[in-house]
């Protein structure tokens, strides 16, 4: 979303205590974007460099989204925080959201090790839901980093997540994202099964996939 988008959204619609900062809360979102502009940029250097010293991109494609004004409030009011632009900067983490899609699960702990290893990035949380599935058979990496970016006049940590998936993980989540909003659901809790046995597919797929690679590789 650009600045003048997110203008349009939050000046008419917003609380008024956002209204009344419009101007922090855009500078805040611009800083989130250029957040988002630097790890992309980083993630791209690295699957060139991997490219030429492997012969294999080991990152498939790259999503970027900044949460919507409408997303901000509403997870701040549920989560029970002030809505101030100093707030929001404190208590969400996830405002500017990288997702990585790799070839293979070796991949995904490549590219995040090389990423979190660098000397101006911080880490402030991993979860491992790879290794460590969710309940419903939810699977990704998900990183809290801190990201420096570059003003005219400061130089300023942002945080991002960025969460790595392969192409099967992605497809499960983005399918079981559709099929869970579903409304007036009869047979939920069976869905609900369902897709746990195809998170499970999922997740055997990706490891004969990768078996092949390694036979191929090795050879």
């Amino acid at each position: 979303m650009n600045d003048t988008s997110y203008r349009d959204t939050l000046l008419p619609n917003s609380p008024e205590i956002l209204r009344e900062k419009a101007e922090p809360f855009l500078n805040l979102m611009m800083r989130y974007k250029c957040a988002i502009m630097e790890v992309e940029t980083k993630l791209n250097v690295l699957n060139s460099e991997f490219s030429l010293n492997h012969n294999r991109n080991p990152i498939e494609s790259i999503k970027t989204r900044l949460k919507s004004p409408e997303s901000i409030i509403e997870k701040m009011k549920r989560r029970g925080f002030e809505l101030t632009v100093e707030s929001i900067e404190e208590n969400l983490f996830d405002i500017a959201g990288i997702r990585v899609i790799c070839s293979f699960v070796d991949d995904i702990y490549t590219v995040a090790n090389l990423l979190i290893n660098q000397d101006d990035i911080r880490l402030i949380r991993m979860k491992d839901y790879i290794k460590n599935p969710k309940e419903n058979g939810y699977r990704s990496l998900h990183l809290i980093i801190e990201v420096p970016i570059f003003l005219s006049n400061e130089k300023k940590y942002m945080k991002a997540e960025v969460q790595l998936r392969t192409i099967a993980m992605d497809f499960w989540a983005s399918l079981d994202h559709k099929l869970r909003y579903k409304q007036d659901l009869e047979n939920s809790e069976e869905i609900a099964i369902r897709l746990k046995e195809c998170a499970v597919l999922c997740d055997d797929l990706d490891k004969r996939m990768q078996d092949i690679r390694d036979e191929i590789e090795n050879k």
